[in-house]
C-alpha cells in the first residue's frame, strides 16, 4: 500500500517533533500507518506514555493528543514539544 501525500505529510510533521522530543530526553517511535508518534518517559519512575497525531484543520496542521485535543501547530514542533515534556514529566 503506497502512501498519500497527506500521510508524507504527517510524517515530515512527526518527524519534526520526534526530534525535539528527543532532545527533551523522551523516546518517540514513530509508527507508520497510520502515521502516529508513540512517546514515552524513559526515565520516569511512573509509566507514561502518550500517543500523538498529526491532522488538518481549517487552520493549518497541528499535533492532537490521542483524545482529540490539539497539542499545538505542527509548524511550532518545539512549543509542542513542550507541552508534551511538561505532560509526560509531571509527576518526576
Amino acid at each position: 500500500m503506497s502512501a498519500t501525500p497527506r500521510e508524507h505529510t504527517r510524517t515530515y510533521y512527526l518527524g519534526k517533533l520526534a526530534a525535539e522530543l528527543e532532545q527533551r530526553g523522551l523516546t518517540a517511535a514513530l509508527r507508520p500507518y497510520p502515521p502516529v508518534l508513540r512517546i514515552s518517559d524513559p526515565d520516569g519512575t511512573i509509566m507514561l506514555a502518550e500517543t500523538v497525531d498529526c491532522v488538518p484543520l481549517a487552520e493549518g496542521w497541528f499535533y492532537r493528543w490521542s483524545w482529540g485535543e490539539p497539542v499545538g501547530p505542527a509548524d511550532d514542533p518545539a512549543h509542542a514539544a513542550e507541552r508534551i515534556v511538561h505532560v509526560l514529566t509531571a509527576r518526576r
